[in-house]
């Protein structure tokens, strides 16, 4: 991306924007939605960097251990539920976001989060795409990250190895 200067430029202004600590939805939470996004559009180089995201700002272990089954986990409220379902549904291909299930998104969260919500859904688009096509390789403490989240899951970066 470095080689075209006004892209970066243009990303990062975005990601500024996605990631305003002023914003209404939790920057950690920001992060797992990010990582919901990037599991259904199979990047894992973003996955592992929003793992690691989230436990910079202060996700707990345990609840980004239980991301991967966040539907079930007692660890996310109702209202994270949601939005990481609506969050996967924005990012599946086809998009699968249903009137149902936006309405049910604004009786949780006010329509200035929803737009925060999808910001971070559509942005990881981006990422995931680049980052996959381009096989970005994965840095050590993101990888180290995933690893350690998987659990007793096996973690592989795949096209994203060193």
């Amino acid at each position: 991306m470095q080689r075209k200067p006004k892209l970066v430029q243009a990303f990062a202004q975005l990601n500024a924007a996605v990631m305003d600590p002023e914003g209404e939805v939790d920057l950690g939470f920001r992060r797992l939605i990010g990582h919901v996004a990037s599991k259904a559009s199979g990047c894992l180089y973003c996955q592992a960097h929003t793992l690691l995201g989230a436990h910079n700002f202060g996700v707990s272990e345990e609840k980004l251990a239980d991301v991967w089954q966040y539907s079930t986990s007692p660890l996310f409220t109702e209202k994270e539920k949601l939005a990481l379902d609506f969050a996967l549904a924005a990012a599946s291909q086809p998009n699968a976001v249903t009137n149902e299930l936006f309405e049910h998104m604004k009786q949780h969260w006010t329509d200035g989060q929803i737009v925060e919500i999808l910001g971070v859904v559509a942005m990881f688009g981006f990422l995931n795409r680049w980052n996959d096509s381009m096989a970005t390789p994965l840095e050590d403490v993101p990888n180290e990250i995933a690893v350690k989240t998987a659990g007793q899951r096996t973690w592989n970066a795949g096209k994203h190895l060193r």
